[in-house]
């Protein structure tokens, strides 16, 4: 036994040092994309990030970032400290591998023999392995994210119920049991994924501690369920739920200060878990004292969330929802602003909501602080449908019209029509999806595309890292085994380079899969104590994977892959990975053949999986290199003027901007204002609070104008005939005269009295200001003219709107490139192109070809040749993911501009600078050409340069061609399927074509055109 423990703590430990190196070796120096920006600065600064929170990940954070001696570097230390959580994550798989593995291998053998022990190393060293380098764990490890750390209360907690498991008779040893319910509830700190292990943890318990029957299984599964909903539903928000009833009384019942009502509960609270203790103890109940003192040290790991309290109390730069109070934090632990989705019954997405249901029940009052009490600005409604038009587990329920034609899709909808009559007795034809196309919905997409493709990234291989939505050829699993993935995805052989050199293929030739599938199958045929940990390793990763699955219930056409939600289900099934190589062992034993030098010899050859997995895997999860994301951010900051103000709308325009500024104090003088938060109350209390050496954002509503539940949608009704000052349009918005609401037969209405609004602009102070380049100042108006050609404004528009009259152009305002179009409140026409922000100026440009505003030539060349940084781009060692090739596109496009309006301006010279740059800056093999390159090359032939733009087209046109040929050999059916995708492909192949002759280059087009005819041959359809 001691030579058994010193190797399993040896080989444990050794898991750990190959991990942490492969992780530390590869981790981002740097801020990432997406939440990565937003969580390093919340831990840096102890700001308050978005619900439900990770107060307890940002204190270690914190911690960690103490160690960066240098701004700089604080990123680096967040990354460290994901990769040192994950590489002990590995530790303690290996741990759990090791102690099922004994349990069937040496434990349940008579006169088990030594060799056992070397078997029983290798299936843990070899499933840890198989973990450390799969695709979504690794991806996780090497940024600064809450995913790393969740995965190690996981692996911990899994882990302490085994080590229970060995000393479950000795005394104290419910010790294990308390260790557990604390890491759980520090682990609600983090991520609520770790609270999934509950059914496992209970089915060890039940297990080990009671004569196993079927009944008694099922009960103690039913009561994993009652435990999981207590901690998940009751825990977690009803304490801080009956709290706020408390507070209420205390407050507005008995006019008693704020927050006295919460410290009364908290004190009973507390007193009544320590009588419970002590009655429990004095009386002698260890199964109530367990219970009651595991609810206690879950409180105290739950209340880290005491920080998010107390920083909000402070007004952080980062406040995210303003959880200063009992009843804002139970809507930010809530997630009330990311809205509700149906889980057990609910509606399609074509039911019609049951009006009178909705207005005979407001729904549940929002409090805000008032004069000394709490006072309801709003409900928030629960919205109801026509219950004919329900059905149980809804799965298609998005009413968004793009969502909808995926629903059709993927659940090859045909639909029935019924007849719903309202309370009014007015009859209307519903067009509803049947169930079993409901059924197949959630199959296809949120099973099969959603969870089983991830899985079969991690454990089969991967095809790409671009994001598919049922396309053949984007982000599906591959096998690496030539048959079965021509069979699936057409002739490999024949995608486009782009395709098949993507850092993201990866094969495995299913070798993870076929190993865990060996040792799921071993487990349960391993006797009884197999088949019971079997059980619970199942439970395990079906909670952690398929559960997920049906609580998320996702809508199509996720903005990115969602693998890291299912990490845990991927843990579990390593678990059988380590297994399958003691089947392999049990198979290939031979009396003749020592069986040390057995287990040893297919101990290694084993490694062959992880190896496989790690050399397949390093080009496209090595991070070591680039520095993209912070790159952009200061690129962005630096757009913008002194003191501007520049509008963010998503997570990658908005998180790494805050990094900089919070962080690296890059540009504090600049105010990021993100156009989603904006709709809310505490955002824009927080915009009009100064943050470092930015001014409050002008903004001359306040705050009983734009509460919530006031001015929340704003009606656009043509009233007013003329030009409608915008000022004075505003001021009647704000006002709370009743004649400024009433509308005859409506009733009181927020509204603007028109569409189509003038502002006078002091076109001498701009000019002056520098906001326009001197040579362009002639062009400034003394007026700007906007029309909107909608029915109503959000109060984020409504904001925007504010700030431009507010403000009357004395700090420059812009929107960053990457803002949707929905939100330009009509000001497009009054944006001048700087770089990666559009600044709005009183220059009236049309739009054109659908680009918005006029280029400041002068200011966007500075910013682009002298600025702004571009490293990595154009370096084979830094990993482009999809992600970055989307937004050098986007960059391309914009340098593009630059190129074009320079030439226009007759500026050869800079024209072919800024070209040369963007071509070497972002060779097409780096990012690979699409349409918008055509645009690239007609400059290039402007500019007087044929050759540099025939070796454009050339490259273009090879990318397109391949692609197009691709799908040639396919057939017409995967051609329905990737329309879009092969329609893009034709309109470039003749805008190619088109732009040559028209460009004299003849010699080129012939010869361009003939391959484009070889391909077009084999299109039998396109002739028909």
């Amino acid at each position: 036994m001691q030579h058994y423990n010193r190797l399993n703590n040896l080989f444990g430990w050794l898991a750990f040092v190959v991990s942490a190196v492969v992780y530390i070796l590869t981790i981002e120096p740097t801020t990432s994309f997406w939440d990565c920006g937003e969580f390093i600065s919340s831990a840096y600064k102890l700001l308050v990030g978005h619900p439900p929170g990770a107060p307890f990940f940002m204190l270690l954070g914190r911690f960690f970032t103490l160690f960066a001696g240098d701004p700089s570097r604080v990123a680096l230390t967040m990354n460290v400290m994901s990769a040192l959580a994950s590489a002990f994550t590995i530790m303690f798989l290996f741990w759990t591998i090791t102690h099922l593995a004994r349990k069937v291998f040496i434990d349940a053998v008579e006169n088990a023999e030594p060799w056992r022990i070397i078997a029983v190393m290798g299936a843990g060293f070899v499933g840890a392995m198989v973990y450390t380098f799969s695709d979504t764990f690794w991806f996780s490890a090497v940024e600064g994210e809450v995913y790393a750390l969740s995965s190690l209360f996981t692996a911990v907690v899994f882990w302490c119920i085994l080590k229970w498991e060995n000393v479950a008779d000795e005394p104290h040893s419910n010790r294990w049991l308390i260790l557990i319910a604390y890491l759980m509830g520090l682990s609600i700190g983090v991520h609520l994924l770790n609270l999934l292990t509950i059914p496992a943890i209970v089915m060890v318990y039940y297990f080990r501690k009671y004569d196993v029957s079927l009944n008694g299984a099922f009960k103690a599964l039913l009561l994993s369920f009652v435990i999981l909903g207590v901690v998940l539903y009751g825990v977690i928000p009803m304490i801080v739920n009956i709290a706020s009833k408390f507070e209420l009384i205390f407050v507005n019942s008995f006019g008693l200060p704020f927050n006295s009502g919460v410290a009364f509960f908290a004190l009973l609270l507390i007193a009544a878990v320590i009588f419970g203790i002590y009655i429990t103890y004095v009386r002698e109940l260890p199964v109530a004292n367990t219970i009651i003192t595991a609810f206690a040290v879950i409180i105290l790991g739950y209340s880290s969330y005491a920080t998010i309290v107390i920083r909000s109390h402070a007004n952080p730069t980062m406040d995210q929802n303003s959880p200063e109070d009992v009843f804002s934090l139970m809507g930010y632990l809530n997630r009330e602003q990311y809205g509700n989705k149906p889980l057990i019954s609910g509606q399609y997405y074509s039911s019609p909501l049951d009006w009178d249901a909705i207005k005979a029940d407001k729904g549940k009052p929002v409090y805000v602080k008032g004069d000394g009490k709490y006072d309801i600005v709003d409900h928030r409604p629960d919205y109801k449908f026509n219950e004919r038009t329900t059905t149980l587990f809804p799965r298609m329920y998005s009413s968004d019209p793009s969502h909808i034609n995926e629903y059709k899709a993927w659940g090859r909808v045909k639909g029935k029509t019924i007849i719903v009559t309202d309370a009014s007795g007015k009859r209307e034809a519903v067009e509803l999806p049947t169930f079993i196309e409901n059924l197949r919905f959630f199959i296809s997409y949120q099973v099969g595309h959603m969870y089983l493709r991830y899985f079969m990234w991690n454990f089969a291989g991967r095809q790409n890292d671009i994001q598919g939505h049922g396309e053949i050829h984007k982000g599906n699993w591959i096998s690496g085994i030539p048959f079965i993935d021509n069979l699936l995805y057409g002739d490999q052989d024949l995608l486009p380079d782009s395709y098949k050199n993507n850092p993201g293929r990866n094969k495995y030739y299913m070798l993870p899969l076929l190993l865990g599938l060996i040792g799921l199958f071993y487990q349960v045929g391993a006797g009884t104590r197999g088949k019971r940990d079997f059980s619970v390793v199942m439970l395990l990763f079906f909670f952690t994977g398929l559960a997920i699955v049906i609580y998320l219930n996702q809508t199509p056409l996720q903005p990115r892959e969602r693998d890291y939600a299912y990490a845990g289900s991927f843990y579990a099934f390593s678990i059988w990975i380590g297994l399958g190589v003691l089947q392999l062992i049990d198979i290939l034993k031979n009396n003749k053949v020592p069986g040390v030098v057995t287990a040893s010899a297919v101990s290694l050859v084993a490694l062959i999986v992880p190896g496989i997995m790690a050399a397949e895997n390093w080009d496209d999860h090595d991070r070591s290199h680039r520095t993209i994301a912070r790159d952009f951010a200061y690129n962005y900051l630096n757009t913008v003027g002194e003191n501007g103000v520049i509008f963010t709308n998503g997570d990658n325009d908005t998180f790494p901007l805050w990094y900089a500024q919070e962080v690296e104090g890059v540009r504090t003088d600049v105010r990021v204002c993100n156009l989603s938060y904006l709709q809310t109350d505490w955002y824009i209390d927080q915009m009009k609070r100064p943050a470092y050496k930015s001014e409050p954002l002008p903004i001359s509503m306040e705050r009983k104008q734009y509460v919530q539940g006031k001015r929340d949608v704003v009606y656009l009704l043509d009233r007013v005939q003329g030009d409608t000052d915008l000022k004075e349009a505003l001021k009647f918005l704000a006002s709370d005269d009743p004649r400024t609401k009433n509308i005859p037969n409506y009733g009181l209405v927020d509204h603007l009295p028109a569409k189509k609004f003038v502002m006078k602009v002091d076109s001498a102070r701009v000019a002056e200001s520098g906001m326009v380049s001197s040579r362009y100042t002639s062009l400034i108006k003394p007026e700007i003219r906007i029309t909107l050609n909608k029915e109503r404004l959000l109060k984020n528009e409504v904001m925007v709107l504010d700030m431009l009259a507010t403000n009357d152009f004395n700090r420059p305002i812009y929107y960053a490139v990457t803002v949707g179009s929905d939100n330009y409140v009509g000001l497009e026409r009054y944006f001048q192109l700087e770089g990666f922000g559009y600044q709005i100026v009183p220059i009236d440009a049309q739009s054109r070809d659908g680009q918005y505003g006029r280029v400041d030539t002068q200011k966007m060349y500075d910013n682009v040749m002298n600025k702004y940084i571009f490293t990595g781009w154009d370096d084979p060692r830094v990993y482009l993911d999809e992600n970055h090739r989307r937004m050098g596109l986007n960059l391309r496009n914009n340098l593009t501009r630059l190129a074009s309006a320079l030439l226009s301006e007759g500026d050869t010279a800079k024209a072919v600078e800024v070209l040369d740059k963007t071509v070497a800056i972002m060779p097409h093999d780096r990012v690979p050409h699409n349409f918008f390159s055509l645009f690239i090359a007609e400059n290039y032939y402007k500019a007087g340069e044929p050759e540099k733009g025939d070796q454009v087209m050339r490259e273009l046109a090879e990318e397109n061609l391949q692609e197009l040929r691709f799908f040639a050999a396919l057939g017409r059916s995967f051609q329905v399927n990737d329309s879009d995708d092969f329609q893009l492909g034709l309109a470039i192949y003749a805008n190619i074509l088109d732009m040559l002759e028209s460009y004299n280059r003849e010699e080129l087009r012939n010869e361009l055109g003939l391959g484009y005819e070889a391909v077009f041959s084999g299109l039998s359809f396109l002739r028909k």
